[in-house]
Order: C-alpha cells, then sequence, then structure tokens
C-alpha cells in the first residue's frame, strides 16, 4: 500500500495541480456565459431550499445538477460556480492518475507520460469549457474515456460490467449526447456481460432524469426535443453544413456580437444534425459489430472507435463548438497510452518486427 502510494503521489500532485491551474485560469466569474442564463437560476432555487423550483428550471442536462448537488456549500455566486466545477476537474484528475498509473507500469517513457496527463489535466479546450460555463464536458469526457478503459479491461466480471453500465449511465444522465459512446462501450465488454451493463446504464440516467421529468409536467421533455430539433445561430465554418449556408446579411452570435463573413445556418440544419450525429455513432458501432461478431473490441480499438464518433458528432451537430472536441480529444489522448507504439510503425512498414520478438 505504502509502495503504490508512493509511485502515485507525484502524478496525483501534478495531476492536482494541472486542475488547480486550470481553475484558476478559467473559473474567475460566471457572468456573460452559459451557466449564468442555463444553471444559475435553478441552482438559487436549489440552495434556497425550493426544490421543485430547481427541477423545474434545471436545463436539459440538469442530471448533471442532480450529480454534482450535493457538493454545494453555499456562498456567493462565484463560490457555488467553483464548487459545482469541482467534481468535473477531480474527475479529470483521477483519469489522469489512473491512465499514468498504468502507463508507469507498461514501462512507458515519462515524456510520453506527462503530455497525456496534461491533456487531461490542463488542455486549452478545458479551459475554454470553463470559460463558457460547461464544466459538465469534463465530466462527460471522464465518464465515457474511464467507461470503455473499464469495459476493455481483462477478466471482466459480473460486478465490474456493472460499474460500466452505472459510470455510463452517470455520464448519459449528466449530459445526453454519452448516449454515442454507448455501443462502443458494449462492444468493449464479453457478450455475456452486454445486457447487465445497458440495464445498470438505463437504470441509473433514469432514475437520476426521473425527478425532472416528473418535476417539469413536460417541460423537461419539451426542451429535451427543443435541443433534438432545432436551428441554431451557432453556425461554425468547420461544420459539416457550413457549405449549405446562405450570404448576405452581418451575423450576429449569442450576445449580439457581430460576426463579418459568416453565414446564415440553413433552417433544415437543425432538425437533421441531432439525428445524423446519433445515426453515425450507430453506424460506427454497427461496422464494428459487423467487424469483430461475438468477439470483444480490444482497448486500442475501442478508444480510438469512441474518439471516431465524438468527432463525427461535431461535423455533424449543428451546435457545435469548441468544447464539443473534449470527448475526442480525451478518447485520444488515452488511445495514445494503451496502444503499442512499435505495434504501430510495425503495421506500417516502419519498424520490422519478427513473430514473437521481445523488446528490450
Amino acid at each position: 500500500m505504502r509502495r503504490a502510494l508512493r509511485e502515485n503521489a507525484p502524478c496525483a500532485l501534478a495531476a492536482a495541480a494541472g486542475c488547480a491551474t486550470l481553475a484558476w485560469l478559467g473559473l474567475y466569474g460566471s457572468g456573460w456565459n452559459d451557466y449564468e442564463t442555463e444553471v444559475q437560476p435553478a441552482v438559487e432555487a436549489l440552495l434556497g431550499g425550493r426544490l421543485h423550483a430547481f427541477l423545474s428550471l434545471s436545463p436539459v442536462y440538469g442530471g448533471s445538477l442532480i450529480e454534482r448537488a450535493p457538493g454545494l456549500w453555499g456562498g456567493g455566486r462565484l463560490a457555488v460556480y467553483r464548487t459545482l466545477a469541482f467534481p468535473c476537474l477531480l474527475a479529470c484528475a483521477v483519469l489522469a492518475a489512473w491512465v499514468v498509473a498504468r502507463m508507469r507500469a507498461a514501462a512507458r517513457p515519462r515524456l510520453h507520460r506527462a503530455v497525456v496527463l496534461g491533456v487531461l489535466v490542463a488542455s486549452p479546450v478545458a479551459l475554454r469549457a470553463l470559460e463558457l460555463g460547461h464544466p459538465e464536458e469534463l465530466l462527460g469526457a471522464s465518464a465515457c474515456t474511464a467507461a470503455v478503459l473499464l469495459a476493455a479491461a481483462p477478466g471482466v466480471g459480473r460486478r465490474r460490467a456493472l460499474a460500466v453500465g452505472l459510470l455510463l449511465g452517470l455520464a448519459i444522465a449528466n449530459k445526453q449526447w454519452a448516449l454515442l459512446a454507448a455501443g462502443v462501450v458494449l462492444l468493449a465488454l464479453p457478450p455475456g456481460r452486454r445486457a447487465v451493463c445497458a440495464l445498470a446504464a438505463g437504470a441509473a440516467a433514469a432514475l437520476l432524469q426521473a425527478p425532472l421529468v416528473l418535476a417539469s409536467s413536460g417541460g423537461f421533455a419539451t426542451g429535451t426535443s427543443a435541443a433534438v430539433a432545432a436551428g441554431s445561430n451557432i453556425f461554425q465554418p468547420w461544420q459539416v453544413f457550413w457549405f449549405f449556408g446562405r450570404h448576405g446579411a452581418l451575423v450576429h452570435g449569442l450576445y449580439g456580437v457581430a460576426k463579418p463573413g459568416y453565414r446564415t445556418a440553413p433552417a433544415w440544419a437543425g432538425t437533421v444534425s441531432h439525428p445524423l450525429a446519433a445515426l453515425a455513432a450507430l453506424a460506427i458501432a454497427a461496422a464494428l459489430w459487423r467487424r469483430w461478431g461475438r468477439r470483444r473490441l480490444p482497448a486500442e480499438r475501442a478508444l480510438l472507435a469512441l474518439a471516431v464518433t465524438m468527432f463525427a458528432r461535431c461535423l455533424l451537430d449543428a451546435w457545435d463548438t469548441v468544447y464539443y472536441l473534449l470527448p475526442g480529444i480525451f478518447a485520444l489522448a488515452v488511445w495514445e497510452s494503451v496502444k503499442d507504439p512499435v505495434a504501430v510503425c510495425s503495421r506500417v512498414g516502419a519498424v520490422p518486427v519478427a513473430a514473437g520478438e521481445s523488446l528490450s
């Protein structure tokens, strides 16, 4: 036990330092970001003891607030904002410490471990998510990546499959885009454990979403439907629908900021974007199932499939913004930590490695 603590202490301290730096840079205020308009009214109702108002005022991702609400300790608005962000930063730190410990056990170079640690706890994209008022994106990215890693671990028993399902369910309740990762997570599990995982994920997500559905009297379902099929004034050049946009009048952003040279999104883009993202995730999972059949996806393939799925969502989602990249970035960083670089090079002919040859 002491040896494990001694070996992991430097990594844990570095992860904590990275998250603290990210918090210092990104949690300087909640004014003029999405937290102020989407989350703050619900949180203030909860702090005032008005539980029904909290559930009624919660945004579509209100399940994330339920997950993080037990840590609320009161204080001013900025203190509350930081308190709600703390579990999200902690999730990144835990994932980073776990991944780097695996890399150390595999004798990966220190530089490689440092780069992966930095990407997971202090990336510029994560900083932007905090600045825009969406710390829950860090929590979702960490949970989805950890679920894939757990699912692809050797010797997955019933309890491990149950834990994977609970983690996936928490990610889905945190933000609904995590449902896109479900196919990859299930395929990484042994076939006999997939049903247990799916049931646990569904139960966990339903349990956290049920209070929102019951308290909103249909408002939560309406808000979810509006988010799934709605137009957007967040229309970016890197979206696949950009070339269908209209030129002409000056485009203004969410807060009235002029955006010269930008296009107006076509009306139909918001209607088809989210269904297309879901279909893309389903198509990726179906292609993997056809390729692997009843065999499990190895961790390397599963993490790469998760990254592809999440980046496809970025291209197809008409609400795309910079922090949408986080799940894909996390998946790629952890993929780099588990893949065998020599084996990858040998497959493309850069490093010839004979079958059964050991590496010194």
